[in-house]
């Protein structure tokens, strides 16, 4: 049976991307290492030596990872043009987190989370679930899910 192991983020800016990921939603650094391989065969990538940093939580490592990704020898320096957001279309649509929602954002926004946050509330059986989404450096959509208030 396949598990999901991580999902990578392409990061422009891997510190910003640090900033988001680590001191906002309060992830931990696992590892930060570089790695030369064929990544132009395997990935079609810029380059053949990639940053690779693993975040998650490691109390509990079946939560799942977030890789934030740099090509070495990227002649874009990983910009692709400024991210934007955009309707939800097929292919890769979020990532998601269980946070307590007001803290998160609060941490966000204390480290510079550029743009708003979109906050709704869905019934639950057992009382009000808190959701938001935030955008991260990248543009990627990042989905806040809190715990149920009864």
């Amino acid at each position: 049976m396949a598990h999901v192991h991580h999902s990578a983020v392409y990061a422009r800016d891997v510190d910003a991307s640090l900033r988001f990921y680590r001191d906002g939603l309060g992830l931990q650094v696992l590892m930060d290492h570089e790695f030369d391989g064929d990544w132009r065969t395997l990935f079609d990538a810029p380059g053949d030596r990639l940053r690779s940093v693993f975040l998650g939580d490691p109390d509990s490592p079946d939560a799942g990872i977030v890789e934030l990704v740099a090509f070495a020898g990227d002649p874009t320096g990983g910009d692709r043009g400024a991210p934007t957001p955009a309707p939800p279309r097929p292919g890769f649509f979020r990532l998601s987190f269980f946070v307590d929602v007001d803290a998160t954002l609060n941490r966000l926004a204390s480290v510079g989370l550029d743009g708003p946050a979109r906050r709704i509330q869905i019934p639950a059986p057992g009382g009000e679930v808190e959701m938001a989404t935030v955008r991260d450096p990248d543009g990627v959509l990042v989905e806040l899910v809190g715990t149920t208030r009864g």
